[in-house]
C-alpha cells in the first residue's frame, strides 16, 4: 500500500512539473583509529612503522620524504606538522567492502570510513612529526600519532 502512494507521489509531482530529490545517508562515523603506517623516502623505501613506535629505524632523506597516515570515521580537518611546521599532503577516502575489510574506494558499491593522507615532506631531513584530528560529531574526541623521522 506505501509504496502504491509512493508511486501516486511520486506521479502527482511529475504532473506538476515539481520533482522533489530525496537522499538518505546514515550518519556520519566518529573519528575512531587514526594511525601512522609508513615513511617513504629514496634512502630508505619504505618503512613500516605501523608498530607504533616512536621513531623510525632508517635515517630518511633523499630528495623528498612522504608519510602515510589513516584514520577511520570522520574528522573536522587534521593539523599536521613536522617540528611545530605545518605539513601539505593529499587526502584518499577508504572504503570498506561488504566484509569490512579496508581499501581503495572503487567505482560504486563500497562505503567510504575513513582517510588515507600521504604527507609531503620534501626538502626536510626529519623531525618530530605529528598528526591529529577531531571527531566531527559525538564524541569530539581528538585523535593524534607521533612519530621522530631521523
Amino acid at each position: 500500500m506505501n509504496s502504491i502512494r509512493q508511486c501516486l507521489g511520486a506521479m502527482a509531482l511529475a504532473a506538476t512539473g515539481l520533482w522533489v530529490s530525496v537522499a538518505v545517508a546514515a550518519p556520519a562515523a566518529p573519528l575512531s583509529h587514526l594511525q601512522i603506517l609508513r615513511v617513504e623516502s629514496p634512502a630508505c623505501g619504505f618503512e613500516d612503522v605501523s608498530d607504533g613506535r616512536g621513531q623510525t629505524r632508517c635515517d630518511h632523506g633523499g630528495g623528498y620524504i612522504r608519510v602515510y597516515v589513516i584514520e577511520q570515521g570522520y574528522g573536522r580537518g587534521a593539523v599536521v606538522t613536522l617540528d611545530g611546521a605545518e605539513v601539505d599532503g593529499t587526502r584518499s577516502p577508504v572504503c570498506a567492502d561488504a566484509r569490512d575489510k579496508l581499501g581503495e574506494c572503487p567505482v560504486s558499491g563500497a562505503k567510504v570510513v575513513g582517510y588515507l593522507y600521504v604527507m609531503d615532506l620534501s626538502g626536510a631531513r626529519g623531525g618530530s612529526f605529528s598528526f591529529s584530528n577531531t571527531s566531527i560529531n559525538v564524541p569530539g574526541n581528538t585523535l593524534s600519532a607521533e612519530l621522530y623521522i631521523r
